[in-house]
């Protein structure tokens, strides 16, 4: 038997090595210098997978142990990089325009369990109550435990209509929450406005999706449809990121033509480029097809004053619109410190309509900050409410395995926030508020439910109106 499994160790390694030096040779075909195959390494992997083969208790399909092999392999680089089965990449693919099934979560794994990086606005899991650093340890009557992060989205999904029981420990809690939340087609609407009062226009982005760039710009037209603009917020609030071309062309609206945008830097010469207000850096395609939306902007929007409102949930392509505009010193940047998701997925499709998400690059704000582990720090910092208070959030440096900050000096930590220039109104005596110990508990956060962006108690929405009244004061005695 001994014999046996051997040399069929040895086939198995050939074999192993083969599929490897094919898909490198395809995928490095045009490079100088193709690292050389772990040979001895591999061989390590084909014994396992034989033995597996040969001893294991249950028959596995060799497809089924790829595939684990493949996703082991990439999920255990960095929070962001996966392997995308086959349903997994088309919904990769629908989700960027702006359309899918399922709750309305972003997610992450963290010690087998699923966890909430943000809820996403006006979907089932939002209007529920779930809330950012949520672990998700059951789904229905199964564990979390032992699922890959693509399963337990499968399991999420589904058909609209149908529920779903999530049990979730919660920071706080003495027990675990049970939330039943009912499946719905989650339909992104990435671009909202308003204007908040006379003269000052709001514009929120929820997402960066394939038509958020010429969304922005429709939007824009309609707000000033009602006369010229003293000020303008734009809220980046809880945007979890999304499309890199829809950064820049967000950022098209508010720059000059030919300005920088950001750039990225890897390993490889594809993964170095610079963006910059230009059709070929924001338009799908390059620029080659589709109108370009930059041409139907209004002509104020250029030169309105500005403050851009962050948060911990604004991540990726939100911080390179927020670092660009500050950079540029095109508006000011307002908020808590944003979550520091500075890296770039490229996503290679592999044969049978799979694909892997890779970690290929960081990216920087124009004057060369990383945002990786540190996020935007911004110019006026302003808690979520009048008493100094910010619901607590992770971010990416809480993350396991998260690249670090390639451009701090000195051992600096990455998420340090400057001084609060505000302070806290005094605490409510034990026993003289609403909660029974007094105060605000966590059951009246909880009651309280998520905070509405753009409503009448939005504390730092209502302290950038009054930055551009101040600002629009300053002007007029000029």
């Amino acid at each position: 038997m001994t014999g046996k499994l051997k040399k069929a160790g040895l086939i198995s390694t050939g074999f192993v090595a083969g599929i490897l030096i094919s898909l490198q040779f395809s995928a490095f075909a045009d490079k100088e210098a193709a690292p050389k195959l772990p040979v001895e390494d591999l061989r390590t992997f084909a014994e396992v997978f034989n033995a597996i083969k040969q001893g294991y208790v249950e028959p596995v399909e060799d497809k089924k142990l790829i595939a684990h092999a493949i996703s082991g392999m990439v999920s255990n680089l960095d929070p962001h990089s996966s392997y995308l089965d086959v349903d997994a990449f088309k919904d990769l693919q629908v989700g960027t325009q702006g359309e899918f099934g399922g709750l309305g979560i972003e997610v992450g794994m963290e010690d087998g369990l699923v966890k909430v990086i943000s809820p996403i606005e006006d979907t089932p899991a939002f209007r529920a109550g779930v809330k950012t650093g949520d672990l998700i340890f059951k789904l229905d009557d199964t564990l979390v435990k032992g699922l890959t992060l693509s399963d337990a989205v499968k399991k999420m999904r589904g058909k609209p209509k149908t529920q779903i029981k999530l049990s979730i420990i919660r920071k706080g809690e003495t027990k675990p929450l049970e939330i039943t939340l009912t499946r719905e087609v989650i339909k992104i609407q990435s671009v909202k406005s308003k204007l908040v009062e006379p003269g000052y226009g709001y514009l929120r982005v929820t997402s960066f999706q394939e038509n958020t760039g010429s969304a922005v710009v429709k939007h824009l037209n309609d707000l000033y449809k009602n006369g010229t603009l003293n000020g303008l917020v734009l809220d980046l609030r809880n945007d979890p990121g999304g499309l890199l071309n829809a950064a820049v062309g967000v950022s098209a609206a508010f720059l000059p033509e030919k300005t920088l945008v950001t750039y990225t830097d890897g390993r490889v010469e594809d993964a170095r480029h610079k963006y910059y207000v230009a059709p070929e850096d924001y338009l799908r395609g390059g620029g080659r097809s589709g109108e370009d939306y930059i041409r139907n902007l209004p002509v104020h929007a250029l030169k309105v004053p500005m403050v851009v409102l962050v948060n911990g949930g604004s991540a990726s392509a939100s911080e390179i619109v927020a670092g660009a505009l500050q950079d540029h010193k095109r508006a000011v940047v307002m908020g808590t410190q944003t979550f520091g998701k500075g890296s770039v997925q490229s996503v290679l499709p592999l044969p049978g309509n799979t694909a892997i998400k890779l970690t290929t690059a960081r990216y920087y704000t124009p004057s060369g900050r990383s945002i990786q582990a540190k996020g935007i720090v911004p110019d006026i910092l302003v808690e979520e409410s009048a008493n100094g208070e910010t619901r607590q959030r992770i971010r990416e440096a809480d993350l396991d395995r998260h690249l670090e900050n390639d451009r701090e000096k000195d051992g600096a930590p990455a998420t340090k926030e400057p001084a609060k220039p505000q302070s806290k109104a005094p605490a409510t005596p034990k026993g003289k508020g609403n909660g029974k110990d007094g105060g605000k508990d966590d059951a009246d956060e909880e009651k309280s439910g998520p905070l509405e962006f753009a409503s009448k108690n939005d504390y730092q929405l209502s302290q950038a109106i009054n930055l551009l009244k101040g600002l629009q004061i300053m002007q007029n005695k000029q």
